[in-house]
């Protein structure tokens, strides 16, 4: 029979003043309850001060001993499952883009006793709410959320979940709009939009006066669409054609591709397009050898500039392209949610949410006709 929160309340306190400390996972396994309900009924307990939160673990307030064995006395994740509080992260995959970005993150994890864990969406949007839902019924003690929303905000709704996982959650190379829930949670994200228009100050510092963008529909495309616009429109650069994949989603990747390859050979031959942004590099490294073989000389004919920089620089033409910070996001993030879980535990007052936003750099290589070997950030 299911017991009633007051029972399960009398039994919290019976077993941690018992034993002093013990993993908040560990109880709710031991109480045949998930961790969610768990560590909300610890929390009201925590609320009363009739116990004490601390890296996941629940102590009782009046054995100070007790909360030095919750708190391992090592800086690295204690091996064989310690004391140490888990970070539960959902991306959509660890391949490609958010290889680097996971990696930031469970370096810094690690660097403060902490683990990290992780849940594959695989871009299907239903499944993040599953992830999450997986990862703190076994022990996680806040998120990183990489939500699969398609343009790298939620439709009206679609993030509703977030704000009622009831841990510390931070948005990683997402964030919301105004009045949306998710608004207020905290989130760190890369600034694409500025990352567009460095390529395209580089450029027209070249003597390039239209800059076409061509990106494949994306999280990421928004946000380079918006600074495109902005960097052509404050420096005076003649506007080229839009993209037919901004006009009209692509199909499939062939179709992309093909779509694309005309659209940049009309730009070159008929609208004096001299200069384009690509993304991605994967994207840049297949239509070079498709646009010389029309014609197109890369960069004599069309000076290109990749985004994203994942293998830019292992190009038969090594291509210039903006880098995102991807590592130093998934870092930050992790740091930030640490910093959360500790005012959680020890009862520190809430400091101010934040949005940080980081800037991307440009490794000048030779796809844009400069000389290889800088780097722009500015």
């Amino acid at each position: 029979m299911r017991m009633h929160v007051d029972q399960r309340h009398e039994l919290v306190l019976k077993l941690v003043r018992e034993r002093g400390s013990i993993r908040v996972a560990d109880l709710a396994a031991e109480l045949g309850v998930s961790a969610v309900t768990l560590r909300r009924d610890v929390e009201a307990l925590a609320e009363q001060g009739r116990v004490r939160r601390l890296h996941g673990s629940v102590v009782w307030p009046h054995d100070p001993q007790a909360a030095d064995r919750a708190v391992p006395s090592a800086p690295a994740a204690p091996a064989g499952g310690g004391q140490g509080p888990v970070i539960g992260m959902v991306v959509p995959t660890t391949d490609y883009y958010f290889a680097a970005v996971v990696a930031g993150a469970r370096e810094a994890a690690a660097a403060r006793g902490a683990r990290l864990v992780i849940g594959l969406s695989q871009y299907l949007p239903h499944e993040d709410r599953a992830q999450a839902a997986r990862l703190l019924s076994t022990g996680a003690d806040g998120l990183l959320l990489t939500p699969s929303w398609g343009h790298g905000v939620p439709e009206p709704g679609q993030e509703e979940w977030i704000a009622r996982q009831g841990v510390p959650a931070v948005l990683v190379e997402r964030w919301a709009p105004l009045g949306s829930p998710a608004a207020a949670l905290d989130r760190v994200r890369t600034d694409h939009a500025h990352g567009a228009a460095l390529a395209v100050r580089h450029l027209a510092s070249l003597g390039h006066r239209t800059v076409a963008l061509a990106a494949q529909e994306s999280p990421t495309a928004v946000q380079l669409a918006i600074g495109h616009a902005a960097a052509v429109e404050a420096l005076g650069l003649e506007p080229a054609p839009r993209s037919p994949l901004e006009l009209e989603p692509s199909r499939d990747e062939s179709d992309r591709f093909d779509r694309t390859l005309e659209y940049l050979c009309d730009a070159v031959g008929k609208h004096g397009v001299t200069a384009a942004l690509v993304h991605s590099d994967a994207d840049a490294i297949v239509l070079i050898p498709r646009l010389q073989a029309r014609g197109v000389r890369v960069p004599e004919d069309l000076a290109l500039i990749a985004y994203d920089d994942e293998v830019a620089g292992l190009a038969d033409l090594p291509l210039t392209a903006v880098a995102p910070p991807k590592r130093v996001v998934g870092a930050l993030a992790a740091d930030l949610l640490l910093d959360r879980l500790a005012e959680h535990s020890q009862g520190a007052p809430a400091q101010p949410r934040r949005h940080v936003e980081l800037l991307p750099e440009l490794r000048v290589r030779q796809s844009c006709g400069a000389a290889a070997g800088s780097t722009v950030s500015e």
